[in-house]
C-alpha cells in the first residue's frame, strides 16, 4: 500500500535515520490501518540507502506467552557478536533467548544491559536502525527489554523506531521515545489513494467506502473488495470489525484446505512455512505442499517470502481465527503441539489452547513451563492458564496465588489484584487465605491502606503460624512491621506486632528480627538492635539481602554512618543481579543517611540513581523518597529556588499516600530553606510539624532525629519553652537507647538553650565520638563559636568558627559556611574565597561517572554499574574534562577522591 498524505511524518522519520541527535526513537501510534507499516516500510528503505543496518521485530499475539521470543527475533541475527560480552550479560542474554542454560533466572534489567551493551558495540561499526512492530503483541519480556534500551540510546548511533497500536499498552509508551501519532489522511489524500486502488468503483459505493473508511488507508484498500457487502449492509458497524469482515468473507472464497493451512498459520507462534505446511499435513492427515497457499496469496491475504508466512495485516490474521468455529481452532492448536515435541515450551501452550475443560496433566506441564520461564510475564500467563484447567479448586487456588505473587515481584499491580479476586472466590485453606491476604496488600507497603489494617495484620501472622506456615507468617509481619514506618498506628497495634514478632522463636540477632524490631520499636528495641548492628558492622558483603536488612534497622534506630554503611555493601550485589526494584530501595536509604550526616558529595548522585531507577521501576514512593534528598542536598548547599521546586513534587506525591516519612522530609527542608534564609519564625513552624501527631508529616523516630536544626531554630525565633518542653517529652526515649541521631540532636539542642551557662554542654557535645558524622561536628563547632564571641571571648570563638567554615566548606554546605565567614569577619578574622568543588562542577549523573573512572574503573566496568553502555560512558567523560579543567582521565583521581567501595 503506497504511503500517501504522511509528507511531514516521513520528513522526520528521515530525520530519525540521518541521525537521532537527542532522542532514542520514534513511537508511532494509530489505530489498525492507519499506515503505520507503510511508514517503517519507507524508513527501512530510506536507512538501507543510507548504509544504516536494520534489525526487526514484530509481535504476534500468538507469541505473547513466550518470554523473549521477540528479543529472541530481533537480535539473533547478532549471535556472532555475543563472545564480546562481558560474562554475566553474556549469561543472561543467552540464555534468556534459550542458546544457553543457566541455571538462575536472568533479570530482565541484566539482560536489557547486555542486549544495550550489543547493540552499542555493533552499531559503533555501522549505525544502527532498530525497529519494533505491534509492540503491544510484544512479549512483556521482550518489551521491557526494549524499553529499557530506549532510555539509554541517546547518545548512541542507534534509533528505535517502534509501533503500537492504538489504546493499547505497552513498556514502549513511558521509554522517552518521541510520539508521532498517525490520524486519518486528508479527503484530498484519501480521494486520491482510492482513485489508485479502485478506480472504477461506482459513485454511490465510493462515497460509501469514503465513509466507512474515516481516512484510514487500509480501509480505503480492502473495502471496495467488499463492495456487494458494503451495498447491502445498513447496520453501523466499527470499522476495525468491518475490516475484519471482509477479510474473513475474502477468506470464506478459498478452497477449504488452503482455509485449514490459514488456520493453522494464523494459530502458530512460528511463521515457518514448513512447520505451518507439517502442521496442516498432520489437521488434515496428507502431506501438503507450498502450492496449497497460492489461493491465499492471490487473495491478497498473505505473502511467502523467505520461506515464512506473512499476513499481510493482523486483522487479517484476526479475522482468518474468528472466523473459525471453537473445535476447528482447538484441532489445529493440537496439530502444531504434534510437531512440537523438541520445543516443549511452545508445545504446551498449543496443547492447553486445544484442551476443553480441566486437564490436570497440561496443567501441570504448564506450571513446569513456569518454572522453566525466563521472566515472570512468561511465568505468569502459563500459571493463569493452568490454573484454568486444574482438576481442583484446591490446585487453581495455589497457582492464582503463586502467579499473584510473581506479579508482585514484576510489579504489576492491577495482574495481582485480579488472580487475588479470582482466588478468593474459591474455597480456600487457611495457607491459602493468609497467602491472598498478603499478596492482596502486597504493593507500595500498604501505604494506600487503613492504618488498622496493621493489627489486622498481626492477628493473620498469629494465626498462620500457629497454622504451621511460618514462612508465610513471616512475609506477612514484615507487611504489618513496614507500614508502621510509612504511617502511624499508634503504641496499642505496635505493641501487639511486637508481641507477635516475639513469638515466633526468631532470634534476636536475626536480620528479619532487627528490621522488624527497629520499624515498630525504634526507642524502645534501640539499644539491643543497636548492639547487633555494631557487631555486624564488619561482616558486609556476604549477603545482600542480609545486609538491606541491616540497613533498614541502622537507618529505623537513627544510626545514620552504620545505615549508609550497610545500604552501600548491599547495592552491588542487587546491581550486578540486575535487581533494580531493590536496588532502587537500597540507594534511597543510603544515599538519605549521606545526606543526613552530610556526605552530600556521595549522597547527591546517588539519590540521583534512586530517583531515575525508582521512576523506571514504577516505585512511585521511593521517587518521592529520593527526589526529597535532592532537595535537603540542595538546601544545605544553598540553592534554594532548586529545593523548593523539588519539596513541592515531593510533597505532591507524599501528600497522595499521607506517607508520613516522605512528608516529614519535606518539613525538613522547608525548614533548612527558612533557617538559610533568617526566616526564623518559619523554620520553627515548619519543623515542628513533624513532632505534632495530628499533622500527616508526623514520623516519631524521624522527628527525634531532626533536633538540630529544630533547637537553632527555636533558639533565634525564641521558642526556647517550647523546644524545653519537647525535648523533655524526648528524655524517656534518649534513657532507652543510644541512638547516634537521637543523642547528637539532644546533645546540641541542650547545649543552645543552655544560655550563659552552655560552655560544659558544648564541651561535652564536642568530646562525644562524631566520627562519621561531620556535618553535626560542623554545627556544634559554629554555634559554640557564636556562643563564645556573644560571650565576648573573641580569641576562643575564632578557633571553633574556623573549624566550622573548614568543615562546611568541606562538605558543600555553602550557606553554613557563609554563616561562619560572616562570624569570623565579626570575630576580627576574614576568610578566603570559596572555590566551588571539582564535585559541585558536575551533575549528580556526572558525577556518578567522573568518581568511579576516578577509581580506576574501565568505561566497560562503568556501565556494568550503572546500567549504561560504555560508550556512553565515554561520551559523559568527554563532556566532564572540561568543565573540571582537565584532558585526561588520569587527572580525576586528584580531582575527585577516591570513595570506598560501598558507595556504590
Amino acid at each position: 500500500m503506497p504511503t500517501v498524505g504522511r509528507v511531514a511524518e516521513l520528513k522526520e522519520l528521515a530525520a530519525l535515520v540521518d541521525g537521532p541527535d537527542d532522542r532514542s526513537g520514534i513511537l508511532i501510534d494509530g489505530e489498525p490501518g492507519i499506515g503505520k507499516s507503510s511508514l517503517v516500510d519507507e524508513t527501512v528503505a530510506m536507512a538501507a540507502a543510507a548504509g544504516l543496518r536494520v534489525l526487526r521485530t514484530t509481535g504476534a499475539e500468538a507469541e505473547h506467552g513466550l518470554a523473549y521470543a521477540g528479543l529472541h527475533r530481533l537480535l539473533y541475527p547478532l549471535r556472532h557478536a555475543f563472545d564480546a560480552l562481558p560474562a554475566r550479560q553474556f549469561d543472561a542474554l543467552t540464555t534468556a533467548l534459550g542458546i544457553s542454560d543457566v541455571a538462575s533466572e536472568p533479570s530482565p534489567h541484566l539482560v536489557g544491559l547486555a542486549a544495550l551493551t550489543l547493540l552499542a558495540d555493533v552499531a559503533a561499526e555501522r549505525p544502527l536502525l532498530v525497529v519494533a512492530e505491534d509492540v503491544h503483541w510484544l512479549d512483556p519480556a521482550s518489551a521491557e527489554v526494549l524499553a529499557f534500551v530506549a532510555r539509554r540510546i541517546y547518545s548512541e548511533p542507534v534509533a528505535l523506531l517502534a509501533t503500537v497500536r492504538d489504546g493499547t499498552s505497552s513498556p514502549l509508551r513511558e521509554a522517552e521515545l518521541a510520539a508521532m501519532r498517525l490520524g486519518p489522511l486528508t479527503d484530498d489524500d484519501a480521494n486520491a489513494l482510492l482513485d489508485s486502488t479502485a478506480p472504477d468503483l461506482p459513485a454511490q459505493l465510493r462515497r460509501r467506502v469514503l465513509a466507512e473508511a474515516h481516512g484510514n488507508p487500509l480501509a480505503l484498500t480492502e473495502l471496495p473488495t467488499a463492495a456487494a457487502d458494503l451495498a447491502e449492509s445498513t447496520q453501523i458497524i466499527p470499522l476495525t470489525e468491518r475490516l475484519e469482515r471482509a477479510f474473513s468473507a475474502r477468506g470464506a472464497k478459498l478452497p477449504e484446505r488452503t482455509r485449514s493451512v490459514l488456520l493453522v498459520a494464523a494459530l502458530d507462534d512460528g511463521n515457518a512455512v514448513t512447520e505451518t505446511l507439517a502442521a496442516a499435513g498432520i489437521l488434515l492427515g496428507t502431506e501438503v505442499e507450498a502450492d496449497i497457499l497460492a489461493p491465499a496469496v492471490a487473495a491478497r491475504l498473505i505473502d511467502i517470502r523467505s520461506g515464512t508466512v506473512m499476513f499481510r495485516h493482523p486483522l487479517v490474521r484476526s479475522a482468518l481465527v474468528a472466523a473459525a468455529t471453537a473445535e476447528q481452532r482447538r484441532r489445529a492448536h493440537l496439530a502444531i503441539a504434534d510437531l512440537l515435541a523438541e520445543s516443549p515450551d511452545r508445545q504446551v501452550w498449543h496443547r492447553a489452547a486445544g484442551t476443553a475443560g480441566a486437564d490436570e496433566e497440561v496443567a501441570a506441564a504448564l506450571e513446569d513451563a513456569a518454572e522453566r520461564s525466563r521472566h515472570h510475564g512468561g511465568a505468569i500467563a502459563a500459571l493463569e492458564r493452568a490454573a484454568s484447567l486444574s482438576a481442583t479448586p484446591g490446585r487453581r487456588a495455589d497457582r492464582l496465588l503463586r502467579a499473584a505473587e510473581l506479579a508482585i515481584d514484576a510489579g504489576r499491580r492491577e495482574t495481582t489484584e485480579r488472580l487475588v479476586d479470582a482466588a478468593r472466590t474459591l474455597p480456600l485453606t487457611a495457607g491459602q487465605e493468609a497467602t491472598a491476604n498478603w499478596l492482596a496488600s502486597g504493593f507500595d507497603d500498604g501505604m494506600r491502606e487503613s492504618p488498622a489494617r496493621i493489627g489486622e495484620l498481626a492477628v493473620l501472622a498469629a494465626s498462620v503460624a500457629a497454622n504451621g506456615f511460618p514462612d508465610a507468617a513471616l512475609r506477612i509481619l514484615w507487611g504489618a512491621a513496614a507500614r508502621c514506618f510509612w504511617s502511624e498506628p499508634g503504641p496499642d497495634t505496635r505493641r501487639a506486632v511486637l508481641t507477635v514478632a516475639d513469638t515466633f522463636g526468631i532470634p534476636d540477632g536475626d536480620p528479619r528480627k532487627l528490621a522488624i524490631d527497629s520499624i515498630v520499636a525504634p526507642f524502645e528495641r534501640g539499644e539491643q538492635v543497636l548492639g547487633h548492628l555494631r557487631a555486624l558492622a564488619a561482616t558486609t558483603g556476604r549477603e545482600t539481602e542480609v545486609d538491606h536488612f541491616l540497613s533498614s534497622a541502622a537507618y529505623q534506630v537513627g544510626a545514620f554512618d552504620l545505615a549508609a554503611h550497610f545500604a552501600g555493601a548491599a547495592a552491588p550485589g542487587f546491581r550486578a543481579a540486575g535487581q533494580l526494584g531493590l536496588l532502587t530501595r537500597a540507594l534511597a536509604i543510603q544515599a538519605w543517611s549521606l545526606a543526613r550526616v552530610g556526605d552530600l558529595a556521595a549522597a547527591a548522585p546517588i539519590a540521583a540513581e534512586a530517583a531515575a531507577f525508582a521512576l523506571e521501576t514504577g516505585q512511585p514512593f521511593m521517587h518521592a523518597s529520593a527526589i526529597g534528598v535532592q532537595a535537603e542536598i540542595a538546601a544545605l548547599r544553598g540553592d534554594y529556588t532548586q529545593a523548593a521546586a523539588l519539596v513541592a513534587d515531593t510533597e505532591r506525591i507524599g501528600l497522595a499516600a499521607a506517607v508520613r516519612p516522605v512528608l516529614a522530609t519535606v518539613q525538613l527542608t522547608r525548614g533548612l530553606i527558612a533557617l538559610g534564609e533568617g526566616r526564623f519564625d518559619d523554620a520553627f513552624t515548619d519543623l515542628v510539624r513533624i513532632h505534632d501527631p495530628r499533622d500527616p508529616a508526623h514520623s516519631p523516630a524521624l522527628a527525634a532525629y531532626f533536633l538540630t536544626e529544630l533547637a537553632e531554630a527555636a533558639v533565634r525565633a525564641g521558642h526556647t519553652d517550647a523546644m524545653t518542653e519537647l525535648l523533655r517529652g524526648l528524655e524517656p526515649a534518649a534513657a532507652a537507647t543510644s541512638s547516634p541521631a537521637l543523642h547528637i540532636g539532644m546533645r546540641y539542642a541542650r547545649a543552645v538553650l543552655a544560655g550563659d551557662n552552655a560552655a560544659e554542654l558544648f564541651a561535652t557535645a564536642l568530646a562525644a565520638d562524631l566520627t562519621g558524622w561531620p556535618a553535626e561536628r560542623g554545627r556544634l563547632h559554629l554555634a559554640y563559636g557564636e556562643w563564645l564571641r556573644r560571650q565576648r571571648r573573641v580569641v576562643e570563638s575564632r578557633t571553633h568558627l574556623r573549624t566550622a567554615r573548614e568543615v562546611f566548606d568541606a562538605l558543600g554546605f555553602t550557606a553554613w559556611s557563609e554563616r561562619a565567614r560572616l562570624e569570623l569577619r565579626s570575630a576580627g578574622e576574614s576568610s578566603p574565597n570559596r572555590d566551588p568543588d571539582a564535585r559541585e562542577r558536575l551533575t549528580p549523573h556526572e558525577l556518578s561517572i567522573a568518581q568511579l573512572a576516578a577509581q580506576g574503573l574501565t568505561n566497560r566496568e562503568i556501565g556494568q554499574r550503572l546500567y549504561l553502555s560504555h560508550r556512553t560512558v565515554s561520551t559523559h567523560l568527554h563532556r566532564i574534562f572540561p568543565k573540571l579543567g582537565i584532558s585526561a582521565r588520569g587527572d580525576l583521581a586528584a580531582l575527585l577522591p577516591a570513595l570506598d567501595e560501598t558507595a556504590g
